[in-house]
């Protein structure tokens, strides 16, 4: 039996596609990555969410601190679970953590850090999810680290966990704040 050009092409595009797929198996997909990476933040403002008296803008986060900045939103179950893991870092005093609602009810955003606690300094309300769509983002919840100068140092997406917080942003957050010149990123 003869091998014709045209049995060959479908079994090579399976091999090629199979490749790929079986390479995607080990990646995370928490890692996906962002053009923003060691880039300015997106120019923005925002106003605050409803019963807040600070809103949130790219000034804001030049202003030469090490800050978070999580986006959530009141209908997001991770954003729940997420929740008490950031006003256990904002209790520690270790990060100044701001909070970019996507695409909320102004009456639910009020809620939810009404019955939440609210860990953010600023919280900035982007109902039509305008500001989260020019920080590239997925889903919610999702947390960046953003350095003194207002670059992007790391984008975490998902809920942050306890060792999400203790491995990766906490040691990076101290690491910017030691050395604000030194390009650290996640």
């Amino acid at each position: 039996m003869k091998l014709r050009p045209h049995h060959i092409a479908p079994v090579a595009i399976f091999a090629i596609v199979a490749v790929f797929l079986y390479w995607g198996l080990y990646l995370n997909p928490r890692q996906i990555p962002t053009a923003l990476k060691s880039k300015p933040v997106p120019e923005f403002e925002l106003p605050p969410v409803q019963g807040r008296s600070l809103g949130l803008s790219s000034e804001h986060l030049r202003a030469g601190e090490v800050t978070l900045v999580n986006v959530f939103a009141s209908w997001c179950v991770p954003c729940r679970i997420e929740h008490p893991l950031l006003m256990e870092l904002h209790a520690k005093e270790e990060v100044t953590i701001h909070g970019l609602n996507y695409k909320d009810p102004p009456r639910q955003a009020a809620a939810f850090l009404d019955e939440l606690g609210d860990p953010y300094s600023r919280t900035g309300a982007d109902p039509t999810g305008r500001v989260g769509i020019d920080w590239g983002v997925y889903g919610v919840p999702e947390t960046f680290v953003v350095t003194r100068d207002g670059r992007i140092a790391c984008k975490h997406i998902g809920p942050l966990t306890p060792n999400d917080v203790r491995d990766k942003i906490v040691p990076l957050v101290r690491a910017l704040k030691a050395d604000p010149k030194q390009e650290k990123t996640c």
